[in-house]
């Protein structure tokens, strides 16, 4: 079997990452692998400590039984754009991406198996079926799919490139300073939590440019576009600047009153190539109830300035 990694990847143990996608095997078993040599990091034997980077070509030997299979659910999918090589769908706030060594149910995955059955890439393996990137469970909006392996590769490479334009809407606290801004922070694994990223020294360059939408007395509604796509970069980036995402707890912010799936934050806004065409496809989704929920719940408890 042969994964390749991308940048949500990174910054893993290859033991640790192994173990979430053979999670029939229990970490040591693993471990006996990648020391009896039976996994190859882009053709070269590495240890369990090596820390997965960007692009890495995974191959390792294991039979068909030894892969979770991810059973297909009959989810509704939200659509907004497909063709014969890919689709675009609007992910509910609230949904995993893909599953996991913990949940293996009621994920994007589960619901494309559903629909799609085979047919759809495995170049990132069983349980990130047609997955090319990704959004947190918390963040919803606009998530490409590919249907096959070619076209996975084209829009991976895209996104590599810089070639895809993704703009975020959200709601941050206080007043952001400036009408518009560009942050260039850079962005690695926070050393005292491992399960969070942090603006650090020596991090992944990272930049998010900002436009203010409107202001309030007590929070400012922004659009976010991702020049660079570091894990939970808009959320890393605002809490640096002590501006965190509306009910994004695990970054600063406090719990409101108001009920969210956490982060009030949707991907709205998507430009990229339509694969092997030279057609540009832009797609824009409108707030989605959560969000439109949050900006009433300001509007009535902050007098807009």
């Amino acid at each position: 079997m042969i994964i390749f990694t991308d940048d949500n990847e990174e910054d893993i143990r290859l033991d640790s990452y192994l173990t979430e996608v053979l999670n029939n095997f229990s970490r040591t078993k693993i471990q006996n692998l990648i020391k009896n040599k039976l996994v190859k990091i882009n053709g070269q034997d590495k240890k369990s400590s090596y820390i997965l980077r960007d692009g890495d070509r995974i191959e390792f030997d294991v039979s068909p039984e030894d892969i979770t299979k991810i059973q297909p659910q009959n989810i509704p999918l939200d659509i907004v754009f497909e063709d014969e090589n890919m689709l675009v769908v609007n992910k509910p706030a609230g949904m995993l991406t893909h599953p996991t060594s913990q949940e293996r149910e009621n994920t994007l995955v589960n619901a494309l198996l559903s629909k799609y059955g085979d047919n759809l890439s495995d170049l990132n393996g069983e349980f990130r079926r047609g997955i090319v990137h990704r959004l947190d469970r918390n963040t919803s909006g606009l998530l490409m799919v590919a249907k096959n392996n070619k076209t996975h590769e084209y829009l991976a490479q895209q996104i590599k490139d810089r070639k895809i334009t993704k703009k975020y809407r959200t709601i941050v606290n206080g007043n952001y300073e400036k009408d518009e801004d560009t942050i260039n922070l850079p962005i690695g694994r926070n050393p005292k939590h491992p399960h969070k990223m942090a603006v650090v020294e020596g991090g992944k360059d990272s930049v998010t440019l900002v436009k203010v939408l409107e202001r309030f007395k007590d929070y400012t509604y922004l659009e976010l576009t991702l020049v660079t796509g570091r894990t939970h970069q808009i959320r890393v980036h605002m809490s640096h600047l002590h501006h965190p995402v509306f009910n994004d707890t695990l970054y600063g912010a406090k719990q409101e009153k108001t009920t969210t799936q956490e982060q009030v934050l949707q991907s709205y806004f998507l430009r990229f190539t339509k694969p092997f065409s030279d057609e540009i496809i832009e797609l824009e989704i409108e707030p989605d109830e959560e969000f439109k929920k949050v900006l009433r719940y300001i509007k009535d408890r902050s007098l807009k300035i």
